[in-house]
């Protein structure tokens, strides 16, 4: 079985080649172009700054590792991951399917590369809400893990949806 044959493969490889190119183009411009490290955040909206965290760990700065060998163990997960979701891109009968795969191997990818190049992952829009009495911050994301998100929430909800979905009695 060829893993680029297929019409649905190569939508999905087309669309992971764009999250991850728009998600890298907008990590370069803010770091080296618009020199963030050296500007300080952008306040964007009355909820929403554009900041620098330099991401160690994993989804929302899970498993923060410190050194080469933590950050080559994430790099190896990340590579299993990313091979098993393009072996079942491989096998997807339909578009969003393809989509969403496409969505979450991009953003994995484009996550990756700024883990070999930099031993981090540049994170930079930061939600937050600020009222007298109550705070709150969101964690501070990318382009890629929007791709991730919208890419889960695409296969949540086609399998719920599906005509293979669970039924209710």
């Amino acid at each position: 079985m060829s893993y680029f044959a297929g019409p649905q493969t190569r939508f999905g490889l087309a669309v992971a080649a764009v999250a991850c190119f728009l998600d890298q183009a907008f990590k370069v411009y803010l770091l080296f172009v618009f020199d963030l490290a050296a500007n300080g955040p952008v306040r964007i909206g009355p909820f929403i700054d554009i900041i620098l965290a330099r991401n160690t760990g994993i989804s929302y700065g899970l498993f923060q590792t410190q050194g080469p060998l933590g950050q080559w163990v994430l790099l190896a997960f990340k590579a299993v991951a990313v091979s098993l979701l393009w072996f079942w891109l491989a096998r997807a009968k339909d578009r969003l399917t393809a989509l969403s795969l496409g969505l979450v191997i991009g953003g994995a990818v484009g996550n990756a590369i700024d883990r070999l190049a930099y031993g981090w992952v540049a994170d930079f829009v930061f939600f937050h809400i600020s009222t007298p009495n109550w705070q709150f911050n969101w964690y501070v994301f990318n382009l890629a893990d929007v791709a991730i998100v919208a890419g889960v929430i695409g296969l949540l909800y086609e399998s719920l949806t599906a005509d293979h979905a669970a039924k209710a009695p």
